[in-house]
């Protein structure tokens, strides 16, 4: 929605009487428009250690990520919740391991099924970028290349201190975060653009009649 200040007939002080331009109205997401400032520090920090966490755990770095979970590293204490019951309760995808051509559909698929404000964190090498196997005929180039991701964290595997670094990185970005972004339409994918053309679903029989 634009910001458009109400018109004048009162020229601002200026050089030979002429007005001064206006700045270029900016475009505020509703509730960005709406809540006031304290209500945007409560709601990002309640977010931010809030978190219920949806693993997509593909090879050997989900066994990194279960060590973060567990009572040596408890990331649970930064206000992590791992193991959602499913995307539709979860508000961030760990994707750790290799994404395959094959799986691909899928993490696109169960991304979409999240409530928003979603966030992804993307663990390991192979999901970064593929890794070593990068060169594949079967691998995704990343898992960036089908989904948004919010925090890369690099290693092979990476240990589970990166992961919880990764998480204190994002929970600082979700402390600056503004509902105007995150809510807004600009820099976020379109809703077409989510639901491209990759993840098709079955094909209805035509001429057929149905039992």
């Amino acid at each position: 929605m634009d910001v458009t200040p109400a018109a004048s007939s009162d020229k601002p002080a200026g050089t030979n009487g002429r007005a001064v331009p206006l700045p270029e109205p900016k475009r505020l997401g509703a509730l960005s428009r709406l809540a006031p400032e304290p209500m945007k520090v409560v709601l990002n920090w309640g977010r931010r250690y809030s978190l219920w966490v949806f693993n997509f755990g593909l090879a050997c770095c989900a066994i990194e990520f279960i060590a973060a979970s567990m009572a040596r590293h408890d990331f649970i204490r930064l206000g992590v919740i791992p193991f959602a019951p499913g995307p539709r309760q979860a508000d961030l995808m760990v994707v750790s391991g290799t994404v395959t051509d094959k799986m691909a559909p899928a993490v696109k698929r169960l991304y979409e099924q999240m409530p928003e404000p979603k966030y992804v964190i993307s663990f390991g090498a192979c999901s970064n970028c593929g890794g070593p196997y990068w060169d594949s005929y079967s691998v995704t180039k990343g898992v960036d290349q089908i989904i948004p991701v919010d925090v890369y964290v690099p290693g092979c595997p990476p240990r589970p201190e990166a992961l919880l670094q990764g998480i204190l990185k994002l929970q600082d970005k979700i402390a600056r975060e503004s509902l105007g972004e995150r809510y807004g339409t600009a820099g976020r994918p379109s809703t077409a653009a989510l639901r491209s053309g990759l993840v098709q679903g079955p094909a209805a029989p035509t001429g057929e009649a149905r039992t």
